[in-house]
C-alpha cells in the first residue's frame, strides 16, 4: 500500500494487507475532504464502509449521556477508520472529527466484503489484525491502570505532538498548537484539573512552555521520561 501506517501505534487493517490486494480496495476509490473540526462520522451512525486517511489528522471519541468526551485515539497519515463496522456492518462505535484539513479516500464495505469472497486468503490477514488490535487494547488497559497520572498525561501530549508537533530551533523542542486542557484530559482520561496542576508543575520546571492557552512547546526526551513514570507504592505493597 502506497501509504504510510499511522505512527499512534495503531493496527491499520489495509495497510496489513499485500499490495495486490489494498491496491484493488483503492482503485477508484473516492475521495472526501474534510475541514479542521469537520465530522467525518459520528458515533451510531450506519456503515457503509471505512477510510483511509492520505493527509491530515483525526481524532476518534465518544461521548458520554452527560456530554463528557473521552478520545480514544489521534491518528495521522497512513491510518485507516471506520475499519471494524465495516467488518461487522454494526453502527459505528466512535465518532471521528478532523484536527486538521484532511483528505481520505473511501472503501465501500461492499467492495471489501467481495475482495474477501474472490479471495479468501484475506481472512487470515484478519485474524492476525484483529488479534494485534486485542493485545494492543490489553495493553492500554494496562497503562491506564499502572501507570501514574504524570505518565498518562505525558502521554498524550506526546500523542498529540506526534502528529501536530512542529519543530522549533532548538534541538528535542516541539511546539503544538491549537491543543486544548480538556483534549489532553480527554486523551488521558484524566480529570482536567489533574492535568491543569501537572501542566503548571512542569511549567514550573522548564518541561512546557506555555506560548498562549492553546500553544505549547515541549521538551520531548523530558516527557518521554515522564511518560515511563509509575505511581509510588505505600505500605505493605511498597517493594
Amino acid at each position: 500500500m502506497a501509504g504510510r501506517t499511522t505512527s499512534s501505534g495503531s493496527r491499520n487493517l489495509l495497510a496489513t494487507l499485500p499490495v495486490e490486494y489494498s491496491s484493488r480496495l483503492l482503485a477508484g476509490a473516492p475521495t472526501t475532504n474534510l475541514k479542521k473540526g469537520q465530522a467525518l462520522f459520528e458515533i451510531g451512525d450506519t456503515c457503509d464502509g471505512c477510510y483511509w486517511l492520505k493527509e491530515g489528522v483525526l481524532k476518534v471519541s465518544v461521548t458520554s449521556n452527560r456530554g463528557a468526551e473521552r478520545i480514544l485515539a489521534i491518528v495521522g497519515s497512513g491510518a485507516n477508520v471506520g475499519q471494524l463496522a465495516m467488518l461487522d456492518g454494526l453502527p459505528r462505535a466512535a465518532s471521528v472529527h478532523a484536527l486538521r484539513d484532511s483528505s481520505l479516500n473511501f472503501v465501500a464495505r461492499s467492495t471489501y466484503l467481495q475482495c474477501l469472497r474472490d479471495s479468501p486468503a484475506l481472512y487470515d490477514y484478519i485474524v492476525d489484525n484483529l488479534v494485534a488490535r486485542l493485545r494492543q487494547a490489553n495493553e492500554e488497559v494496562a497503562a491506564a491502570s499502572f501507570l501514574s497520572l504524570k505518565a498518562r498525561v505525558a502521554r498524550a501530549l506526546l500523542q498529540f505532538a506526534r502528529h501536530l508537533g512542529e519543530p522549533t530551533a532548538v534541538p528535542d523542542q516541539l511546539v503544538i498548537r491549537d491543543l486544548r486542557q480538556e483534549d489532553v484530559a480527554a486523551l488521558a482520561d484524566v480529570a482536567r484539573e489533574n492535568v491543569s496542576r501537572i501542566l503548571s508543575e512542569w511549567r514550573k520546571h522548564e518541561l512546557i512552555v506555555r506560548q498562549s492557552p492553546s500553544v505549547y512547546v515541549i521538551l520531548k526526551s523530558a516527557l518521554d521520561r515522564e511518560a515511563r513514570s509509575r505511581p509510588m507504592m505505600s505500605g505493605a505493597n511498597r517493594s
